[in-house]
């Protein structure tokens, strides 16, 4: 599968533009419900709405921008504590999905960074009745110059029924047809892109209860 940057640029936009549109709907709803409310009651309940609201918003842009972004602010290498705090946030939204780390190295190159989150994000997505989110992501420089290593990692959803879409995993085996590309493949589309660029590898195994998502990536 070969498509244009501005192709995927456009799709990634589009699948910003989707996952953002409910948080700031709610923003504007709830906007419009203060201006109408009297009642000091409703009233604090429409400003903790807002509240939620704002944050969710502020957390899905910070997200996005170290998904899909160019990872500005940053060198090669990015601490993964960044990373972190990002998906935390995006999972405490959901109260049906539990979270476990295996994270010991303090930072990863740019590129592992982007496929964490993306990973992350399509685990998530994988748990629509909730479950577990186990991430691990791991750095091993090569020991004979401290450079030119690898990135290891792996994100495992495991809950009842998991929700995978086929052509996202074709998308991210660089099979699927540049036709049925969709804001929703994009991602992974994007992360076939990179890893193929630095000599990557991406792979993923679905079984009924359980997804798993890897990823090999050369140093930094």
């Amino acid at each position: 599968m070969t498509t244009s940057s501005l192709e995927l640029a456009s799709l990634l936009c589009s699948r910003l533009c989707h996952d953002m549109l409910s948080p700031v709907g709610a923003l504007s709803n709830g906007l419009e419900l203060l201006a109408d409310e009297k009642d000091p009651e409703m009233r604090a309940r429409c400003f903790e709405l807002l509240d939620q609201s704002a944050r969710i918003s502020t957390d899905k842009l910070k997200f996005f921008r170290l998904a899909f972004g160019a990872a500005g602010g940053f060198g090669e290498m990015v601490p993964v504590s960044e990373a972190k705090a990002l998906i935390d946030a995006l999972v405490s939204n959901n109260a049906r999905v539990t979270l476990n780390w295996a994270l010991p190295s303090d930072s990863l190159p740019k590129p592992a960074i982007k496929t964490l989150l993306n990973f992350a994000l399509i685990g998530l997505e994988a748990l629509p009745r909730g479950g577990t989110l186990d991430i691990a992501a791991e750095y091993r420089a090569d020991p004979g110059s401290g450079h030119g290593g690898a990135s290891e990692i792996v994100v495992r959803s495991s809950g009842p029924r998991i929700a995978f879409d086929r052509d996202v995993g074709r998308a991210l085996e660089g099979t699927l047809p540049e036709g049925d590309l969709s804001s929703r493949t994009a991602p992974a589309a994007m992360l076939d892109q990179l890893a193929r660029t630095i000599g990557g590898k991406l792979q993923y195994v679905l079984a009924d209860d359980a997804l798993v998502l890897g990823a090999v990536l050369p140093g930094a």
